[in-house]
Formats: structure tokens, C-alpha cells, sequence
């Protein structure tokens, strides 16, 4: 009888230390946090444009804080968002669990780390200007860009489409010769690229660097990534500071695009001017005679007017 009672002991001792490790462990919970930027999908599509740079608005991919959301949200279900240059984030994340793409987290292939938020700026501050151009690098009209930039000694960003560097290298190498600066600007200039998948937008973005940085040689730099219509979303910012590329905006949007005309232009671009703007213009995507006059025009009065030449910032 005392044999079974010291057995029975020292069951119960065994179950009741099994009870206290069970609860000090407490339960196993595989948590699937919902993303904020699908949260934030049905909110009203806006349109990019350069005259709202200046209102200070936070990106749809920023919360109240300023804090940068997760690229895991791209969804092809998600309504487009045409980002208006003035929807930027102003701050990256700051904890150290921040999302991909924000200077806290760690970047493929040992890139660069960039800010997220959309630049609106220029490097060097003060009464500087950046000059932009699209949608090259174009055989007959890229030359005479360049020719008139060297001409002023101004500096300039081309954002190239990756199928046209491939198609003309020598342009490409041309531009950083010259010391100017390259900006991704895609594959297939798709203007409605928040809409789709992350991964179709990984393939614009990565593979138009890809092919933009072997057209350009070895030891070139892409800086920024400029998606077509300034069409982002938080995913797109977050995947191309994930390869080094700061998501560029503009702050005048010159309108050359549409061919309104020489003095159009002008005036289009003198209604957005200010120091430290971005100006966004296009050496590519069709017939930009109009573009390299309006060039001409405005690099005379930029230069009159005591205007300096610098690159956005970074």
C-alpha cells in the first residue's frame, strides 16, 4: 500500500510540472499581420502632377507617422493610384523592424540603401534647379540635349526606358561620360503599374536597371527610379530603394509631351518654376523638336537669371 501511494505521488508531481512549463511557454500563435497599403487601396486615385509638389501631403504609403508600409501589399486587385508629385513620405521607418526599403532594412546584393519617400528636391538647395528627361535615350533627339546641357554647363538626369538603352548603348555611355546622372524609368513605361502584381513590378523595375546599367558599362550608377505618370505606389518605392534607387518626382512638369508648342511650354514651366524644383521634360517617345527648342529657350533664361544647376537629391 505504501509502494502505491508513492506511486501515485509522484504522478500528480509529474502533471503539475508538466501544467506550469505548458503555461510559462503560453500558446503558439502564427500571426499573419494584415498589410496597411491594402488598407489603404480604396482610398481616391489621384492624378501626378507637378503644380501639387509643394502642398506636403503624406504618400499613401506612409501612416500618420510617417512611417514606411510593407511592399508585401502590391495586389493586381488594388485600384490604381496615380501619386501626385506633393505624395511623398516624408520620413522613412525608424524602428529597427522597419519594412524593406526603408534605411533600417537590409538590401539585396549588397545595394544601397535609399530613402522611400518620393524626391520633390534638388541636391544642392538654394536657386538650383534639377533638369529631368524622359523616355530616351532617342538617337536624333538625345545629341542635342546633350549638346545644349554641355553647352550651359548644366547638369541633367535622363530616366531611360531599358529596351531603348539596350537598343542604343552608345547614348547611354554617352550621358555618363559627360557626367550626367541615370534614372530607371522602367521597361515598358506602363502607366498603370501600381495596378498590377509585385512581381510584374519587379520586373520593371529590376530588370529596366539591369538593362539600363549594361548599356551604360561597367562602374555606371542608376540613381532613382521615375515610374511612368508617376504612377507609385508603396510597393514600387519600396522595391526600387531596394536596389539602391530613389523614387524621383518632379515639381514642374513641362507638358512638352503633348506639343503645345514652343511658348506653351515656356509658360507652363515659368508658372511652376522655383528654386530647388525638379523640371520634368523628355529627350524620347516621339517627336521632341518643341522639347529641345523650349531646352534652348529655358537654359538662357535659367542662366539670366541666376539659376545653378544641380541634381535632385538623394
Amino acid at each position: 500500500m505504501a509502494f502505491a501511494s508513492a506511486k501515485r505521488t509522484t504522478a500528480a508531481l509529474v502533471v503539475t510540472l508538466s501544467g506550469a512549463a505548458l503555461a510559462a511557454c503560453g500558446p503558439q500563435v502564427h500571426a499573419h499581420p494584415r498589410s496597411a497599403d491594402s488598407a489603404s487601396a480604396a482610398s481616391p486615385s489621384t492624378t501626378a502632377t507637378g503644380s501639387a509638389a509643394a502642398s506636403g501631403t503624406p504618400s499613401a504609403g506612409t501612416s500618420a507617422s510617417g512611417s514606411v508600409l510593407s511592399p508585401s501589399s502590391a495586389d493586381s486587385s488594388a485600384p490604381a493610384r496615380q501619386a501626385s508629385p506633393s505624395a511623398s513620405a516624408s520620413n522613412p521607418a525608424q524602428s529597427p523592424s522597419a519594412q524593406p526599403g526603408s534605411p533600417s532594412a537590409s538590401a539585396p546584393s549588397g545595394a544601397p540603401l535609399v530613402n522611400t519617400s518620393i524626391q520633390h528636391g534638388t541636391e544642392d538647395g538654394g536657386k538650383s534647379v534639377a533638369l529631368t528627361f524622359d523616355d530616351g535615350p532617342d538617337p536624333k533627339w538625345t545629341p542635342q540635349v546633350l549638346a545644349l546641357l554641355q553647352q550651359h554647363h548644366a547638369k541633367a538626369t535622363f530616366c531611360e526606358i531599358g529596351p531603348n538603352a539596350q537598343r542604343y548603348p552608345y547614348l547611354t555611355k554617352q550621358i555618363t561620360e559627360a557626367g550626367f546622372r541615370l534614372c530607371d524609368h522602367s521597361v515598358h513605361h506602363d502607366e498603370q503599374q501600381s495596378k498590377k502584381s509585385l512581381d510584374y513590378n519587379t520586373h520593371e523595375i529590376v530588370d529596366a536597371q539591369r538593362e539600363i546599367s549594361a548599356a551604360a558599362g561597367p562602374g555606371a550608377k542608376l540613381w532613382y527610379y521615375r515610374a511612368p505618370g508617376g504612377d507609385f505606389s508603396p510597393a514600387i518605392r519600396n522595391i526600387a530603394a531596394e536596389h539602391g534607387l530613389r523614387p524621383l518626382g518632379w515639381t514642374v512638369d513641362s507638358n512638352d509631351w503633348q506639343r503645345p508648342g514652343v511658348p506653351a511650354i515656356m509658360k507652363t514651366i515659368n508658372q511652376e518654376l522655383k528654386p530647388g524644383g525638379i523640371i520634368l521634360m523628355h529627350d524620347g517617345g516621339g517627336d521632341r523638336s518643341q522639347s529641345v527648342a523650349a531646352l534652348a529657350a529655358l537654359l538662357d533664361q535659367l542662366d539670366a537669371q541666376g539659376y545653378t544647376y544641380s541634381y535632385p537629391g538623394r
